[in-house]
């Protein structure tokens, strides 16, 4: 008796486990549909306008050089407000320089990012080196404001101008990266959704 009994228990007990692992997979399955739709929402975003002119196209791309490339990241407020500081030489603390690394990477030549990290009176021009070789070798994707918020807790400079502005900060709103960091937020995405459906 108790022989079908066990059987019976096993069998449910594996039916359970096969239950719940479709319910994993179509929670994972939903995850991803809704990040792809975030990304393509991103990307839709970006998009540049129909009917601008090729000149004012490659304005307002990364890898711009001089003027152009400052004036593309002041559109961000964040970035405005930390070529300012640099400008003033303010010292803009640790998290303050990675972020401005981790942005303007995508849109200065190095020796300009290196150049503009030199104006902080606290950093000197081989750990700015060291610092741009660290974000560049990592391809680390600029921050999130949520990240950017955390980090600016740890530190006495204010990142953001306006951290009660839900905008400032949101670098992926204000500022048109390279195609590539898209496609790499997208494959992380995706491979976290594939790790959590497991």
């Amino acid at each position: 008796m108790s022989q079908p009994r066990a059987a019976t228990s096993q069998t449910n007990e594996k039916d359970e486990e096969l239950r719940e692992a479709q319910r994993r997979a179509e929670r994972a399955e939903k995850k991803l549909g809704e990040l792809e739709k975030t990304v393509a929402a991103l990307k839709s975003e970006q998009a540049p306008e129909a009917g601008r002119t090729r000149a004012s196209q490659s304005e307002s791309q990364p890898g711009a050089t001089g003027e152009d490339a400052v004036a593309n990241l002041r559109r961000e407020p964040m970035m405005a407000h930390l070529l300012d500081a640099l400008e003033a030489g303010t010292d803009i603390g640790h998290y303050g320089r990675l972020v401005f690394a981790m942005v303007a990477h995508h849109f200065l030549p190095a020796e300009q990012v290196i150049d503009w990290l030199n104006k902080d009176p606290d950093f000197g021009h081989d750990q700015a080196i060291a610092l741009l070789r660290q974000v560049e070798s990592r391809d680390y994707n600029p921050p999130r404001r949520e990240r950017i918020l955390a980090w600016q807790a740890q530190q006495e400079f204010p990142i953001l101008p306006d951290a009660d502005d839900p905008d400032c900060g949101n670098v992926y709103r204000n500022l048109k990266f390279p195609e590539k960091v898209y496609e790499h937020i997208e494959e992380y995405q995706e491979e976290k959704a594939e790790a959590e459906g497991r």
